[in-house]
């Protein structure tokens, strides 16, 4: 049998180096292979991050400029919302104000009708007592009542304050919604303040400078036509006249009612003559 001979020590030495040196090199590679790898993985994790913050920019930049259209469109509702509220407040407070106008003219009316009664129940007692006079005394009653009629009409048909016979007067408003009735003239009724702006009456304006109320009478301010007239110191139910318009025409005022302030009546003017606007 033939025995080798063992290789050399330093041949072994030599083999186990390249062993390990061919280790570290395949350590080395890949390590460099993780190395890369991890490096595009932080590189695409930047970008995503760098993405991120480029949307998180857009979307605060979104975020502000909603918040500021919400700022504005409250803004404009809270203004919209007080301007609404005035005008109800107005609305209202005008509507208080004609319902009082309307109690004070039911409290008058009741007055008017209370008086009304009275003078009926003093005339109705006065005529029972006539009755039991002789055939002579009722003959004087006959002929005094006469007397009553006609000086009834004379009081609603006077002379107005510019010398012309008026048409038929209205003391009160049923009387006057009887005159409407009639269908002979415009009627249009007012309360003026004084103080108060003027008021437009179908072509002309009203403005109330002064009342006496103690001695019934009032001072009024007529514009008609470019021009002012003043009517001085005028009586109650005095027929009020003046002429307007292109082809002029007679118009009348009628103040039947005389209060602290305050008076109320009417304007009568020809049925031929302009409507123009009025305003309460």
């Amino acid at each position: 049998m033939i025995e080798t001979d063992p290789p050399p020590p330093e041949r072994n030495i030599s083999n186990a180096l390249l062993g390990a040196l061919a280790l570290c090199l395949l350590l080395g590679a890949g390590s460099m292979f993780w190395c890369y790898r991890l490096q595009g993985r932080v590189k695409a994790d930047e970008q995503k991050l760098a993405d991120a913050n480029q949307q998180n920019a857009v979307l605060t930049e979104r975020l502000e400029s909603t918040n500021a259209r919400l700022t504005a469109t409250s803004e404009t509702l809270s203004r919209n919302v007080g301007s609404t509220q005035q005008q109800i407040q107005k609305r209202a407070e005008a509507i208080m104000a004609a319902q009082r106008a309307q109690s004070e003219e039911t409290v008058r009316l009741q007055e008017q009708q209370r008086a009304a009664e009275k003078q009926i129940g003093a005339v109705s007692t006065d005529v029972a007592t006539v009755k039991k006079d002789v055939g002579g005394v009722k003959t004087d009653v006959a002929a005094t009542r006469s007397d009553l009629e006609t000086t009834k009409t004379q009081l609603q048909r006077v002379v107005g304050d510019a010398g012309v016979m008026s048409g038929l007067i209205a003391t009160n408003h049923s009387e006057l919604e009887q005159l409407k009735h009639r269908g002979d003239r415009n009627y249009y009724e007012f309360t003026l303040q004084k103080g108060a702006q003027p008021m437009l009456l179908s072509t002309v304006k009203l403005q109330l400078k002064k009342v006496d109320q103690k001695h019934s009478r009032y001072t009024l301010n007529v514009s008609s036509d470019d021009r002012n007239i003043d009517k001085k110191d005028k009586n109650l139910d005095e027929p009020v006249q003046f002429y307007s318009g292109k082809d002029p025409v007679l118009f009348e005022i009628v103040v039947n009612n005389i209060e602290k302030n305050k008076v109320s009546g009417y304007l009568s003017t020809p049925k031929n003559a302009p409507r123009g606007v009025s305003t309460p």
